[in-house]
């Protein structure tokens, strides 16, 4: 049995397990693996890890034997309780200074248990965000570490020797993409928030495609739309394997491959959690909140059916110049996808805030610069932003992306104006007009609303004509009494 071989070991071999061991073989680190399904262990060894150094382990007590000190095992395993169970089953074989890694799409708020649990038995707990799906976990994925500060030295080679690089924008050198994020779960919120702008930018390509659609063009024009768009400021992932699904046929029907898939999305839980944490920080994600609530509506497919026999509504029937439209939807798209970054930067900085964490939010635009889902140019617009001006409050107020909106304007209205009228769905466009709206809006329709509360409930309200943090009640039945229920929280 070889003994304190290995660099790091890695723990579940489905195909994001296994195409990250390849990737640490390929940059020359020895890797030792386990899997509960034992049988898994040899059979990758014998066929897609055949020929390289990757050492097999068929128990935990072996797979700990053959790592160097401080031993480090990556943990890429479904998320929720089997990461508890495998931590419980870890620790016995582990001593002080060891590093327990997971690399699954944990909710953080188990990440910040974890990490104090570890540590409180003399280990190193890191949690960490991997985007990229298959292609990046072999090729080069982004990878946001967060958790025991101590523990960043022992895995950062490692870790950004893997990961994909870019061209930082500031510098002109290449930059990988992975840096430390901060403590505690740092690493999981931020790869969170990923995955809601990921949400957010998917919705907003797909009505997109919808208002194309609507309008009567056919899936290889608009593959040729989104390859143009692609070589432009909307450059990224997403729409380019938008512009490549569309160019596919199905073999079986002959038709576009787009136009025999079933219209229901389904999800795994991220963009939910973070629309749950948005609403429980205070914080305005209502571009992805619509995201998330369209692939709910989606889901319910044998209702809209019954439901499109019975509701009535405008047919959609397109006039116009489409080429003008199709410009617009352009800019509708660019203008709202600001919108969205905008949002999940405001609850990245909100999320600072409450748990105290030093992210550093130029840095995340550059880990998200290569190898994740959202991988787009438009992301080294955002590190110059937060490079030049660390506390931005807003990404709408730089004036890069203020002037981008400006001149998105009127198309942006005009889409949703326009989609209103063909009653083709458009939240998430829709929405993100709405927070633009109310973001620069001086004065809002919230003191009627919380006159209402004061009504009902005597919350209390601030006045314009006094300072900012006293609280006043009014008697509006003319019989109520002076106590109050509180302040209000926003």
């Amino acid at each position: 049995m070889p003994e304190q071989k290995a660099d790091i070991g890695l723990v579940g071999l489905a195909v994001m397990g296994q195409n990250l061991v390849l990737n640490m073989n390929d940059h020359g680190f020895a890797v030792a693996v386990f899997n509960r399904t034992v049988s898994k262990v040899d059979d990758f060894l014998a066929k897609e890890a055949r020929g390289t150094k990757v050492m097999g382990a068929h128990s935990l007590a072996e797979l700990a034997s053959m790592l160097k000190k401080p031993r480090r095992v990556m943990l890429m395993i479904k998320a929720g309780q089997a990461v508890d169970e495998f931590i419980e089953q870890l620790l016995p074989h582990f001593e002080a200074g060891d590093i327990i890694i997971d690399g699954g799409n944990s909710n953080f708020n188990d990440t910040i248990r974890r990490v104090q649990y570890v540590e409180g038995k003399g280990l190193l707990y890191i949690g960490t965000g991997v985007s990229g799906g298959e292609e990046g976990a072999r090729c080069g994925p982004s990878v946001m570490p967060g958790g025991s500060p101590a523990a960043w030295p022992h895995v950062k080679d490692i870790f950004q020797a893997i990961s994909a690089k870019v061209k930082d924008p500031a510098t002109g050198r290449e930059e990988a993409c992975c840096d430390w994020v901060g403590q505690g779960g740092a690493g999981h919120f931020v790869k969170m928030v990923h995955n809601g702008i990921e949400y957010g930018d998917m919705q907003l390509i797909c009505e997109a495609y919808d208002l194309m659609r609507a309008s009567g063009m056919i899936a290889p024009e608009m593959h040729k739309v989104f390859t143009d768009w692609n070589a432009g400021p909307l450059d990224s992932y997403l729409i380019q394997i938008t512009a490549d699904i569309l160019g596919k046929t199905d073999q079986e029907t002959g038709k576009p491959m787009v136009d025999v898939i079933l219209d229901t999305a389904g999800q795994k839980g991220t963009g939910k959690w973070t629309v749950i944490t948005a609403a429980d920080l205070g914080m305005p994600l209502t571009l992805i909140a619509e995201a998330v609530f369209s692939r709910c509506l989606s889901a319910v497919k044998d209702e809209r059916v019954e439901a499109a026999k019975k509701l009535r509504g405008p047919k959609p029937r397109f006039t116009g110049d489409r080429a003008k439209f199709v410009e617009d939807i352009r800019q509708a798209l660019y203008a709202s996808k600001i919108c969205s970054y905008a949002q999940g930067y405001q609850l990245m900085r909100a999320a600072a805030a409450e748990y105290k964490w030093d992210l550093n939010y130029g840095g995340i635009a550059l880990i998200w610069r290569g190898g994740c889902i959202i991988r787009s140019v438009f992301l080294g617009e955002i590190k110059k932003a937060f490079d030049k001006k660390k506390n931005l409050v807003n990404l709408l107020l730089w004036p890069y992306f203020k002037d981008a909106v400006r001149k998105a304007q009127g198309s942006w209205r005009r889409t949703v104006q326009k989609a209103v009228k063909m009653g083709i769905p458009v939240p998430a466009l829709g929405s993100a007009l709405a927070y633009y709206d109310g973001y620069r809006a001086e004065r809002l329709p919230a003191n009627l609303l919380q006159a209402q509360r004061d009504y009902f409930g005597a919350h209390t309200f601030e006045r314009l004509d006094k300072p900012r943090g006293q609280f006043f009640h009014f008697n509006w039945t003319g019989h109520g009494g002076a106590t109050t229920a509180g302040t209000y929280t926003a």
